[in-house]
């Protein structure tokens, strides 16, 4: 993302972006994250590019915030979208002042608050998703015997 020409001549979009303690240079989208992407966000705009792209914009325009304040794997982009991100150092790339900077990695996204209520306490979300996964395969052991 770094790299991308803006349309004035000869200047360039900012290097990185800060978030949290984070200085973002970078964004990469996996695949899984672009199948979820597919599934419960949006089905016209489904590529690396334009997913990264709506990312980096995002994080430019601050409307990129932590879920929770103490952990930083859960992020929300307008309070709606809920998405998993995971940070390494971008080896021998660092600002002006020789800090490191980071290349953030999406994980996948989770879906809308607006759409999916169960967004709104993750917490309980997880757990309430541990159980029904484990009752399915209690039930399915119980039919194999």
């Amino acid at each position: 993302m770094k790299d991308k020409t803006t349309e004035r001549w000869n200047t360039y979009e900012s290097f990185h972006v800060i978030l949290g303690d984070k200085k973002v240079a970078d964004v990469v989208i996996t695949n899984h994250a672009k199948i979820r992407w597919a599934d419960r966000v949006e089905s016209e705009k489904t590529g690396f590019e334009d997913i990264a792209d709506f990312i980096w914009q995002s994080l430019k325009q601050g409307r990129v915030e932590p879920y929770y304040r103490n952990e930083e794997d859960v992020y929300l982009i307008d309070e709606d979208l809920v998405f998993v991100a995971e940070f390494t150092s971008l080896e021998g790339e660092t600002d002006l002042l020789g800090n490191s900077l980071h290349k953030m990695i999406v994980v996948t996204f989770l879906g809308r608050m607006s759409e999916t209520i169960e967004l709104r306490d993750l917490k309980s979300y997880y757990s309430w998703l541990r159980h029904s996964r484990r009752m399915t395969l209690i039930k399915n052991s119980r039919k194999r015997k």
